[in-house]
């Protein structure tokens, strides 16, 4: 069966507004096709923070889809090269500060195996399976949607840094992400579907302002990880830590969908990775993680705080999404989402005004 989706990476997304001067300096560089300030200023709410978490997220988006009117020239620019450095400096040191050191990178991939029995408050498939309404699911999809269009990307930057059967396990685990050859099997494009199913706009990057940093640190991990050579071994972590972990919260998430009357398109997506990463997962352990082992052991730490890395970031996030939706507000940073089939656009194309935004992180 073919598939009619929207094109969400059509064109290229707007700037979005700066949160703080680290932000503002991006933004304002890549709009008026200047330098960023040298010495780069103090971020003012910490390493994992609004301002500098958006402050990477536009510059590492550089290297994606890039932004409407910015010069596809400024991906190299050396100034914001330098800038983003700066920024992933404080971002890694604080991850390596508060990211436990752990056991070898097998048992640490076990320990992501072993999960609670039930719900126990901090899982967040389990509480939009449990009792999430539509409205939750609505929100996580329009904030996943920043990775999920376009999902595994950033991992393929680390296929070039790979040697024999890591390199043949990573390719092959892309392959399937991609289609397997197939354009209406793209799982970005499958995602595309699931928001078209539930009522959200489905253009690339569109619910950037509504992301908390949360959320952006977590798809910025990936994009600094996968940009260094030097954090190949990290990059191999986190995804099998995310392919180690999708199955079981994808069946979950796929039962909250069908609970809640969302549309095929929208299970179909779940659906899939429950299946997909069930055998990506042994791919991925045995071969992707057991070949690098092999061929560079030297790497096994690095892929033990990419494991953790990701782990931290996620909770992180599932505080944020729980403590929001247990107090009846709404996760996103703009205010709640417009009901479903709604144009959240006006007839100029601009996001329509922003309500009242619900509480910050710092008011839990």
């Amino acid at each position: 069966m073919t598939i009619t989706r929207l094109e969400p990476r059509r064109s290229s997304p707007p700037l979005p507004d700066a949160r703080g001067p680290l932000s503002h300096a991006v933004v304002a560089a890549l709009r008026e096709r200047g330098a960023p300030p040298s010495p780069v200023p103090p971020e003012e709410d910490g390493p994992y923070g609004e301002d500098l978490q958006l402050a990477l997220y536009v510059l590492y988006e550089l290297h994606y889809q890039g932004f409407a009117g910015v010069d596809d020239d400024c991906e190299w620019d050396p100034a914001l090269l330098a800038f983003r450095r700066a920024l992933e400096e404080r971002f890694l040191a604080a991850l390596r500060t508060d990211v436990p050191v752990g056991p070898g990178a097998q048992e640490a991939l076990d320990e992501l195996q072993v999960e609670p029995v039930g719900d126990d408050g901090t899982g967040v498939s389990h509480f939009l399976r449990n009792r999430g309404r539509l409205e939750h699911l609505r929100e996580y999809a329009a904030l996943r949607s920043l990775y999920h269009l376009k999902e595994a990307d950033p991992h393929a930057w680390v296929i070039p840094r790979l040697h024999g059967r890591a390199k043949a396990a990573m390719a092959a685990v892309e392959f399937d992400e991609f289609g397997a050859g197939r354009a209406d099997e793209i799982h970005a494009g499958l995602f595309a579907d699931l928001m078209e199913d539930l009522g959200l706009r489905t253009a690339y990057g569109y619910y950037l302002e509504a992301a908390p940093a949360e959320l952006l640190a977590t798809v910025n991990l990936m994009s600094l990880f996968g940009l260094h050579r030097s954090l190949r071994g990290a990059l191999t972590g986190h995804f099998a830590a995310v392919e180690v972990t999708s199955s079981p919260g994808s069946r979950r998430l796929a039962e909250a969908l069908r609970r809640v009357g969302a549309g095929a398109a929208a299970v179909r997506f779940y659906d899939e990775h429950v299946v997909a990463d069930a055998v990506h997962e042994q791919v991925v352990r045995h071969d992707v993680i057991g070949g690098l082992l092999e061929s560079e052991p030297g790497l096994e730490a690095d892929i033990v705080f990419g494991i953790r890395a990701t782990g931290f970031l996620e909770d992180r996030l599932a505080a944020r999404l729980l403590a929001a939706w247990r107090a009846g507000h709404t996760a996103l940073r703009t205010g709640a989402l417009p009901p479903a089939g709604a144009d959240s656009r006006g007839t100029d194309g601009a996001l329509a005004p922003r309500q009242a935004p619900g509480p910050t992180s710092k008011e839990w």
